[in-house]
């Protein structure tokens, strides 16, 4: 009992730790695509927390381990029926605290300064590149996913 418990958690873990939204990790539809660049100086970041998901995986998981972990409580089948309810929810609360927790990320808030003078504001996750303020950098668009590089060697910076 002790194993499937066990089992199903790791799995739980591992299921919320496969997403990433690091600008270091492209995602398979956008390689071989082209994107939209832009050029833009970092006017500052800060580092913020992205909140986790909660798809319902982390519930649905923990509730079954909790019903099945619970059903094993107390000697009659009553006391079993209410051990299970009981698992249940506490192990849906448990598996979508778990999934909430291990999807948060680190991340930075980038505020940058285009060429024409315009600002924008983009959050990330926390990638290889430490972007200060007076950076050149380029904002790398793909449909609705922004991220912010630091530019190649010899690029303009945008005006301050």
């Amino acid at each position: 009992m002790k194993q499937t418990t066990l089992v199903a958690l790791c799995l739980a873990f591992a299921l919320t730790a496969c997403s990433t939204t690091s600008p270091d990790v492209i995602k398979r539809e956008n390689a071989n695509r082209m994107e939209t660049v832009l050029d833009a100086v970092v006017l500052s970041s800060r580092p913020v927390q992205v909140e986790g998901n909660q798809s319902g995986l982390g519930a649905a998981a923990g509730g079954a381990v909790g019903g099945i972990a619970g059903s094993t409580i107390g000697s009659g089948r009553r006391d079993s029926q209410v051990g299970a309810v009981l698992g249940a929810v506490a192990g849906a609360v448990v598996g979508n605290t778990v999934e909430r927790m291990g999807t948060r990320e680190n991340a930075v808030e980038i505020l940058v300064q285009l060429r024409g003078g315009e600002r924008r504001a983009i959050v990330q996750a926390q990638g290889s590149e430490a972007l200060q303020p007076g950076d050149a950098v380029v904002i790398v668009t793909s449909g609705s996913r922004v991220r912010v590089v630091k530019a190649p060697p010899g690029a303009v910076p945008a005006p301050r």
